[in-house]
């Protein structure tokens, strides 16, 4: 994909140069209390948590754990001045499509959930964020800092991407789904897209179970606690929005369903609900690999395997979507 002139980029006049400099201001200083919060428990610090913390049982784990996640946090950075410098611009599509893939997975469950969180607590339900705190997890005021903070960053990078993508890459989205020729999808893609679509039905049939109410497959505390909250059946219900979004957009763009619908409607949805799949399922494999106090791993085997799976679905997605980007790209 070659590069065009970025009309938003700094040296432009007006609201054109105004609009990214505040968003990237702000993505910057929504960075700051989480890179704060992860420095300061790095260097020993126990703000916000609370004594008999989980977190202070396994010093090593939770030094590399708040390592990772600092540079994560860290990224969107230098992600927020990629996306508005003119040096941006020569980056190949492929290193700045994986990180904001990634930080599109990460971020944006966050940004539905956690406001369904507030509501349901508003009205009077329990929220896991609750929990956490009574179970001596972390103090209250930790979530509203970085999920608050999780929250901006998304917003502020999610507007300079589409700034960015609109200046160098328009063309790829124009028109309807009728508009696509079958070289832009081909084989691979509807291969890719396939195979996702199969491997995300699975999880998704759990997460509608979990979010009704059924604790089938849960760790025994969490089934006797957790499934009767509001607060966890929001996040799965979350979690099966984000798994129709990936396949209705993905298969709506790959066999080019729904001929009507804007190329750019059904490329955002794929984009968003992949990347909520293969990121958030990335992460929560990780999780449930990390040790606890009793030496095992934190999560029980079928929310385990689903996670493993909703991972690779996310990936299969991406790949099918990576396809027609670079036929439309170079067509």
């Amino acid at each position: 994909m070659t590069p065009t002139t970025f009309a938003t980029a700094p040296e432009a006049p007006g609201a054109a140069c105004r609009l990214p400099a505040a968003l990237r201001a702000v993505a910057i200083a929504a960075c700051v209390p989480y890179i704060t919060l992860k420095a300061a428990w790095i260097a020993g610090s126990r703000i916000g948590i609370p004594e008999g913390s989980v977190l202070l049982e396994h010093r090593g784990t939770m030094i590399v754990a708040n390592g990772v996640t600092l540079l994560m946090d860290a990224c969107v950075v230098l992600l927020a001045l990629l996306l508005t410098r003119p040096w941006g611009l020569r980056v190949r599509a492929w290193l700045l499509a994986a990180p904001i893939w990634v930080a599109t997975g990460l971020l944006a469950p966050i940004m539905v959930g956690f406001p369904l969180q507030l509501a349901v607590a508003a009205l009077g339900g329990s929220t896991s964020v609750e929990e956490a705190s009574e179970a001596a997890f972390l103090d209250s005021w930790v979530f509203a800092v970085v999920y608050g903070g999780f929250i901006a960053q998304g917003l502020a990078l999610g507007g300079l991407f589409v700034l960015y993508a609109r200046a160098r890459w328009s063309r790829v989205w124009r028109g309807r789904i009728w508009d696509l020729p079958s070289a832009a999808t081909g084989p691979f893609m509807r291969a890719a897209v396939a195979a996702g679509a199969l491997a995300a039905l699975g999880p998704a049939v759990l997460h509608v179970m979990w979010a009704l109410g059924a604790d089938v497959g849960l760790p025994a505390e969490t089934a006797s606690s957790g499934t009767g909250t509001a607060g966890f059946r929001v996040l799965e219900a979350v979690r099966v929005l984000f798994a129709a979004l990936a396949l209705g957009g993905a298969v709506s763009l790959a066999f080019r369903r729904f001929p009507g619908t804007r190329v750019r409607t059904a490329l955002a949805a794929a984009w968003t609900g992949s990347a909520a799949l293969g990121a958030w399922g990335g992460c929560l494999t990780l999780v449930a690999l990390l040790p606890v106090s009793d030496g095992t791993g934190g999560v029980s085997a079928l929310p385990s395997l689903a996670y493993a799976v909703e991972m690779v679905s996310g990936a299969l997605f991406a790949c099918g979507i990576a396809t027609l980007l670079r036929r439309r790209g170079t067509a």
